[in-house]
């Protein structure tokens, strides 16, 4: 029987599509937006927050959520039931991220008649991305290596030195710094990162604790938010005391990015993620639509 596979995680709709298996998708996620082809597939969840608001409210609504245990997703039963998929790809990385493996377990998946293989993944670091690649593709029936090596061969280290000091933003307010496979792109792109480490969750910090620190650049890519987004929320930070005296904004080293689409996939894009930080911190060079720096 041919594999049906409802992908719920951005990052694996695009694990699917390099490994040349897109013709198996039949259901996505909300969130799924590439490659552009998959926008036709029938939608199986949607947000149970309003993700409109700003960062400050967003924060407020999932902490509400997770006091009150509850998910911030619904996955739609009546699309699964109508779809019988042999497989769901979801992920146990984070619960607010995307849709997680217990949004799926409360849903009618274990019930159809179809039987699905729930697929989970757990993207903490780059060892973790490629093991998502071999569970996707032993999934699907597909050698997931010869793609591995092919984006392992385009992320080679820099032996530019010296290493500039970076801080990478996941949130905006309140703060959080990138962490998981991050900080490993940012040592891969010449940097080195005063937050975040490799293959642990997100840090909390504080604007007195980025004073303190003062990297020599900062990269500013809120979790799901684009370019134009970030640049809409930045008053959080150019508003705070001290903004102006930061190093990075000083030597105008501080950058707006794309974090929806580069910055919080953990599947092919890293390798393009990794090329962004490099041309970022060491010549200041930045990607139209992508990112930007701030002026």
């Amino acid at each position: 029987m041919k594999r049906r596979v409802i992908s719920l995680l951005s990052s694996a709709t695009e694990i699917v599509d390099a490994l040349g298996a897109l013709d198996l998708l039949v259901g996505r996620s909300h969130e799924c937006d590439y490659p552009p082809s998959v926008l036709s597939l029938p939608v199986c969840t949607r947000p149970l927050i309003d993700v409109n608001v700003d960062s400050r409210a967003i924060d407020e609504q999932v902490k509400n959520s997770a006091r009150s245990a509850l998910s911030i997703y619904e996955v739609f039963d009546n699309v699964l039931e109508q779809l019988q998929p042999t497989h769901i790809i979801t992920q146990v990385q984070c619960d607010v991220c995307a849709v997680s493996l217990r949004d799926v377990e409360r849903s009618v998946a274990s019930r159809l008649a179809s039987a699905p293989q729930v697929v989970a993944l757990n993207p903490a670091s780059l060892a973790d991305i490629w093991d998502d690649f071999r569970r996707v593709g032993a999934a699907l029936g597909i050698d997931a290596e010869p793609v591995i090596r092919q984006l392992r061969e385009r992320m080679q280290p820099s032996t530019a030195v010296p290493k500039p000091t970076v801080a990478c933003i996941e949130w905006i307010e309140p703060l959080m710094a990138a962490g998981n496979w991050t900080p490993e792109l940012i040592d891969l792109a010449g940097g080195i990162d005063v937050f975040g480490t490799p293959g642990v969750h997100s840090p909390w910090i504080t604007w007195d604790d980025l004073l303190a620190r003062d990297p020599d650049a900062v990269i500013v890519a809120p979790c799901g938010f684009d370019l134009a987004r970030t640049c809409a929320e930045i008053h959080w930070l150019t508003e705070r005391p001290g903004f102006k005296q930061l190093k990075a904004v000083q030597d105008r080293r501080l950058f707006l990015a794309d974090g929806n689409r580069f910055f919080n996939r953990p599947g092919p894009r890293v390798v393009e993620t990794m090329t962004m930080i490099r041309e970022m911190i060491t010549d200041g060079r930045t990607r139209p639509g992508s990112s930007m720096p701030l002026r």
